[in-house]
């Protein structure tokens, strides 16, 4: 599909500069210690005083509202849950709100697309827009027809003056085309969540139809007027966080030959071809003959995880309650266990694309980045540009799951389109996104637990190590965390220590425990790390709930009644519940493995957070069946009990459970990079799996609706629960603890080997 570029003399933003409107959004509530490192605040550019509600969103004459909307669509459905919310609140049919999202000049900068706060943060943030836009109404409509407010009444955009239907206006004729010019306001009148009509119904995605019919358009179909294409030429040290390497030659005499070659570009150790065609630019970087001097920096990787407990690290104790370690040297029973997480890499459906037009000292880029705001100030750096100079517009891609290559084929095309002077498309490979985009980081936990005479935790101490799980780019600057700028600059990604400590502190009542992250410093990481969908909580999760289960286990007590005995939190014993009836839990202490009647082992594991320990509740419960001689894992059965406080869209809601449960079954039995010296080798997906449409489980899913409380996050929460739950599984099926993701045929048969062994030697 074709599109055309927006103009770069022209913008909502300039227009609304010279009438003195801001279009740089505000904050209604507090930023977590994430949004403040991770995602730079709004990005204030000296229009105006902040909040003003035109900013936000604007009335046009065939009454329908234009939202400005920072938060994006990553294929989790936000765009339809963010238009329920303002058409909740403003009063007006779901089909009345179109949402324009993402674009440095239109919309709000609202941070980045992620950790699951867009209905948690940005929906607050349009609810109090629209409530204000709906007062400011009702007060022309009482104007015009010289009533009191408290005399009209508002539904599906008209208001009427109560009992004379002759009276009435709509929201166009009130205000269409015209500004509001007043700010928000914070305690503008919020509707009774007892009489809403649109939030909390299971309303269809506003983006599936085009969708289904293939008329949707991608980032990867974007198309601007004599656009050219272009393809990067990398050093050999693929994905490697230090990329030690030198360009010492180009020889493009093959690369001239092809049909369409355009040009060859340079800068620093960033190389790249520029062709006429996609299919030229992949076959001149192909005749390129590129000559560089590189240097093997990464370990052996059976020795990842020794290698992350020896990197140089920075202390940060999360926990200090009680006295550990007397109380651990007074337990009736004590555990000590080490757990593994390795790299894994995001599993988007189409490798990532952006479009770029740089000249004249300005630029447009199209881009899927999580954040425009943040990429253009990274790109402005880049090329060399102020940052007012650089229009980022955001346009889907086709799969996301955290800070993949989106960012960094925006500064790929940016500096190949600024070299030739026209549009140039850049649409990197497989092997570019699975080699080349940031990696979920290693992880490496150690835990030890002790228990009293009763069979309760008396003692708790988690360590881990992870390097950060954030290295996006930033707002003002931070070239160098594009992958562009750190050929263009050698030098490392740079980012705040984030992510890896996510549900790392146990949500149970243990009277003496201890907690600690050990960050990795990011020039140690081994790979190139960032935002990977949970970030730190999937494999602190993994540990947290598996080792919880080990102690389960060594008191002899059933899995739900032990973490029940441990939870205060009425709304986590609530889902734990809601959970285990689903599933038909029936309590017991865990059994010797026997074979089922098919000659397979069976079981039931059990997994409970509370995400980021603050926000959603999620237990799982899944069902797996074993095979003895092989140890291949089927995930037969996954039951879901989830609460997000307000529930926006339970359709929406229960898709994106669905796809976390599906996405976490895939990790923990299939995902995990491999690399040499040198750099990633798992480039494709056969070596490389993902999960397929055959091993996909029943997935039941129980909604605890909050009306009354606030709306929480519900993208990345259930997928922390998943790992645990199987291992958990694992164990009550066989009786083997695979403590080393992925749970692999060969690892879990490997596991029941060594338990096999170990038990003919003690018989």
């Amino acid at each position: 599909m074709n599109a055309c570029p927006q103009s770069l003399s022209f913008s909502r933003r300039r227009f609304l500069k010279g009438t003195g409107v801001l279009v740089v959004g505000f904050s209604l509530a507090p930023l977590t210690a994430e949004m403040l490192h991770a995602a730079a605040p709004p990005v204030d550019l000296g229009m105006a005083t902040t909040g003003n509600l035109d900013a936000w969103l604007a009335i046009t004459r065939d009454n329908t509202a234009t939202v400005y909307s920072g938060k994006v669509e990553l294929g989790t459905g936000v765009k339809t849950a963010l238009s329920q919310i303002v058409a909740e609140e403003l009063g007006l049919p779901l089909a009345g709100v179109e949402i324009i999202q993402g674009d440095t000049e239109r919309t709000p900068n609202q941070g980045y697309t992620a950790g699951s706060k867009t209905i948690q943060f940005g929906g607050v943030q349009l609810r109090k827009a629209a409530a204000t836009a709906h007062q400011a109404l009702l007060e022309l409509a009482a104007k015009h027809f010289s009533v009191p407010s408290s005399q009209l009444v508002s539904e599906s955009g008209v208001i009427r003056v109560k009992d004379d239907s002759s009276r009435q206006m709509t929201f166009g004729e009130l205000i269409g085309g015209r500004r509001f010019s007043r700010t928000v306001d914070a305690h503008a009148p919020l509707k009774n969540p007892d009489d809403y009509q649109v939030v909390g119904k299971p309303l269809p995605r506003v983006d599936i139809p085009e969708i289904a019919v293939g008329k949707f358009m991608y980032v990867q179909d974007f198309r601007v007027p004599g656009m050219l294409h272009g393809r990067v030429v990398r050093p050999p040290n693929t994905g490697a966080v230090e990329i030690n390497a030198t360009l010492e030659s180009i020889d493009d005499s093959a690369a001239r030959d092809i049909a369409g070659f355009v040009q060859v570009v340079r800068k620093g150790n960033f190389v790249g071809v520029v062709a006429q065609t996609e299919w030229a630019a992949n076959e001149a970087a192909q005749k390129l003959v590129v000559k560089w001097n590189s240097k093997p920096g990464l370990p052996d990787q059976s020795k990842l995880y020794d290698v992350l407990a020896n990197a140089p690290a920075d202390e940060k104790v999360l926990t200090n309650q009680g006295d550990f370690e007397a109380a651990f040297t007074r337990a009736a029973k004590s555990l000590t266990a080490e757990y593994r997480w390795p790299f894994q890499t995001h599993t988007s459906v189409g490798p990532s694309c952006a479009v770029a037009d740089v000249r004249n000292g300005r630029a447009t880029v199209w881009t899927a980045s999580q954040g425009v705001y943040q990429l253009q100030g990274a790109l402005a750096e880049l090329l060399g540009l102020e940052p007012d100079h650089v229009h980022v517009v955001f346009v889907e891609g086709s799969g996301c799951y955290g800070h993949n290559g989106a960012d960094d084929v925006a500064g790929d095309a940016a500096l190949l389109s600024q070299a030739v002077g026209k549009p140039v498309r850049v649409q990197w490979t497989r092997a570019d996104e699975h080699g080349w985009n940031p990696k979920g980081p290693a992880m490496m936990m150690r835990l030890k637990g002790g228990l009293d005479e009763k069979g309760q935790v008396a003692a708790w101490e988690y360590l881990v190590w992870t390097p950060t799980h954030v290295t996006r780019p930033g707002a003002i600057g931070q070239a160098h965390n594009l992958l562009a700028g750190q050929l263009v600059n050698r030098i490392t990604p740079k980012g705040p220590m984030l992510g890896g400590d996510r549900n790392a502190t146990t949500p149970y009542r243990f009277p003496n425990q201890r907690c600690v992250t050990y960050w990795i410093h990011t020039d140690n990481s081994i790979l190139r790390p960032s935002a990977l969908r949970g970030l730190g909580s999937f494999a602190n999760v993994f540990a947290n709930e598996s080792f919880v289960d080990e102690l389960a286990a060594a008191a002899g007590q059933d899995a739900v009644q032990f973490r029940l005995a441990h939870l205060a939190d009425p709304r986590g014993v609530a889902v734990i519940n809601a959970a285990a009836k689903q599933a038909g839990w029936e309590r017991r202490a865990r059994s010797a493995p026997k074979l089922t009647a098919d000659g397979v082992y069976a079981g039931r594991g059990i997994s409970y957070l509370r995400y980021e320990n603050l926000n959603t509740y999620v237990a799982a419960i899944a069902e797996v069946v074993v095979e003895p001689k092989t140890g291949a894992v089927r995930v037969t059965r996954v039951v879901v009990a989830h609460d997000c406080g307000l529930v926006i869209n339970p359709d929406g809601l229960r898709n994106q459970i669905e796809g976390a449960v599906i996405q976490g079954i895939s990790r923990t039995l299939k995902e995990e990079l491999t690399f040499n010296n040198t750099g990633i080798t798992s480039l494709d997906w056969a070596t490389y799996p993902i999960i397929t449409f055959p091993e996909i489980p029943e997935v039941e899913i129980v909604l605890l609706d909050h009306p009354h409380e606030p709306a929480l996050g519900a993208g990345e929460p259930t997928i922390a629960a998943v790992a645990a739950a199987l291992g958990n599984a694992v164990f009550d099926a066989t009786g083997a603890r695979v403590r080393t993701g992925p749970l692999t045929s060969q690892r879990v048969k490997g596991v029941l080997t060594a338990n096999a062994g170990a038990m003919s030697k003690s018989g």
